[in-house]
């Protein structure tokens, strides 16, 4: 077992991955501000590698520390500029179960987040897998205050050269400023959105 050094969790390093997408991918020139996508992912010792526990509660009842602190990164990240998307995703050691990272995804993580950005009513698009370190991990993203709002359905990749290790879990949460580049398949616009029930 490895020493706390994060409230109940020990946190071997975090990583922050920026891209800034000024055009298009035949060349098109961005339809407004450029599109920021942001990940943050921390790489967490997983006490519960090599074996089946039937509570994880522990996990889920301290995530919340870890979603504050993930709160606390994206606004350093994106300084003055606004947050539109979000998703997560979790990318589990060898020796772990896909369930004890998603421990670390659920709301009690995710509310902290949503202060951070000043709120977000849509449920926050998940994903996740085990693999090994250099593994491609696909992070969808959505509107934050609609899910309906087709524009900003979106995806980011990041991959990471050292985690996790065989007993470790990569807690990774996504960030977008904008909606896709030119995206012109009509539906809910985020000006029009109303932000009530997480949908329209």
């Amino acid at each position: 077992m490895k020493s706390p050094n994060f409230g109940i969790f020990h946190i071997r390093k975090w990583f922050l991955q920026v891209e800034d997408n000024l055009a298009g991918e035949t060349g098109a020139a961005a339809d407004g501000a450029p599109l920021r996508k942001i990940v943050i992912a921390a790489c967490i010792h997983n006490p519960y590698a090599g074996r089946y526990e039937q509570d994880l509660s522990a996990w889920i009842e301290g995530s919340p520390e870890l979603g504050r602190e993930f709160g606390r990164r994206i606004q350093e990240a994106a300084g003055p500029q606004k947050i539109e998307s979000y998703g997560k995703a979790i990318l589990v050691g060898l020796d772990g179960e896909y369930e004890h990272g998603n421990a670390l995804l659920t709301n009690p993580a995710a509310d902290p987040i949503r202060v951070a950005l000043g709120g977000g009513k849509a449920w926050v698009p998940s994903t996740g897998k085990r693999g090994v370190p250099g593994t491609v991990l696909d992070i969808p993203l959505a509107y934050k205050d609609a899910l309906y709002v087709r524009s900003h359905y979106d995806t980011v990749s990041a991959s990471f050269n050292d985690a996790p290790n065989r007993d470790e879990v990569l807690v990774c949460w996504a960030f977008a400023t904008r909606g896709r580049l030119n995206a012109r398949l009509g539906g809910l616009k985020a000006a029009d959105a109303k932000g009530l029930d997480g949908l329209v």
